[in-house]
């Protein structure tokens, strides 16, 4: 199971039999609208708040989920969920409705992979049957507890990244048909000692460089073995300083099979500066974009690493510096 270091390779891999995303009114506008399975008219869903809105991103993405898999939720084990407001509040509340056993988990926005990386291990050491995971994000509710209010009208500059409003679920289950989770290397936290909140793919990028390096050490593999190799949310600065990385450790990687989420979910005229941010971004490209080009046989095998800054407004208040962590999970169609 423990191949090297830090890597799970699944000796049963579990099949992802669904996923659920949805999104907002600014995701419909972007470049893999065609791939959501939902989205809202506006930032408020018919909620009294941002994060009760972020909660019904939650709990919309898991229902769809649910359904396409045509599972009934008593049958569902375990419930991994987590996002990026205060103690996962809005992912509280949805496991509050589900009523399936619950881990909230917090790796910013790397939850999305740390929660497909654990709910893939339940499901192939036979401790589940089927395992509900995802994670969200809300613009509006993140911007104002991480920088500013979106309604101040701050200026930004070229490295800030836009918040994805929306929320990716996947289905995992021992049996059935769809794409398989083989492997996955836990990160570990890094520490450059950068201090900017507006450069998060700076910040995360030697994150990446390190997981993506020791998921190649133990599994005795490179780039070649893969289709696709995809960062959470590095956007336009983050992945030219990880591609430099690789090249300065004379492990140059090809750019084009060298992609980020933050980059692919939106049009180039949309106004998001850098890219895409926020746990929701790699949880709805995965489980919408990306697993339907699995599902379509473009791809064959893909690698997923979500990448999270692990700060908090209390830390950029006493100037602390910004740790990251970046989780890689391996997805494959097995015939």
């Amino acid at each position: 199971m423990l191949q090297g270091k830090a890597t799970w390779v699944f000796n049963n891999p579990p099949t992802i039999i669904s996923t659920g995303t949805v999104g907002g009114p600014f995701e419909e506008k972007g470049n893999i609208a065609d791939d959501f399975d939902l989205f809202f008219s506006d930032q408020w869903m018919e909620e009294k708040s941002f994060e009760q809105a972020h909660r019904h991103l939650i709990e919309e993405a898991s229902t769809i989920a649910l359904k396409k898999g045509n599972v009934d939720r008593e049958n569902i084990n375990f419930f991994l969920h987590g996002d990026l407001i205060n103690q996962i509040t809005p992912s509280n509340f949805a496991a509050r409705e589900l009523k399936i056993p619950y881990l909230g988990l917090f790796s910013a926005c790397a939850t999305s992979m740390e929660g497909l990386a654990l709910s893939s291990l339940l499901v192939s050491e036979g401790n589940a049957n089927y395992v509900l995971t995802g994670t969200a994000s809300h613009t509006n509710a993140a911007e104002r507890q991480f920088r500013y209010p979106n309604e101040y009208g701050s200026q930004k500059p070229d490295t800030s990244q836009r918040t994805v409003t929306g929320a990716g679920v996947a289905l995992l289950a021992k049996n059935g048909n769809g794409p398989k989770v083989t492997s996955a290397t836990i990160g570990k936290v890094m520490d450059e000692g950068m201090t900017d909140p507006f450069n998060m793919g700076g910040a995360m990028a030697p994150a990446a460089f390190d997981t993506i390096k020791q998921h190649f050490l133990d599994r005795n593999i490179d780039e070649s073995y893969y289709d696709l190799i995809v960062t959470g949310d590095l956007a336009k600065y983050g992945r030219m300083i990880c591609l430099d990385l690789f090249s300065k450790n004379q492990q140059p990687i090809t750019e084009d099979k060298f992609q980020d989420c933050g980059l692919m979910i939106y049009k180039k005229e949309q106004s998001v500066f850098a890219g895409a941010s926020g746990p929701a971004c790699s949880a709805v490209v995965t489980y919408g974009h990306l697993l339907k080009k699995l599902k379509n046989k473009e791809y064959k095998r893909i690698l997923v690493v979500a990448t999270g800054a692990l700060l908090s407004p209390l830390t950029v208040q006493q100037k602390q510096s910004i740790p990251c962590v970046a989780h890689a999970v391996s997805i494959e169609n097995i015939n």
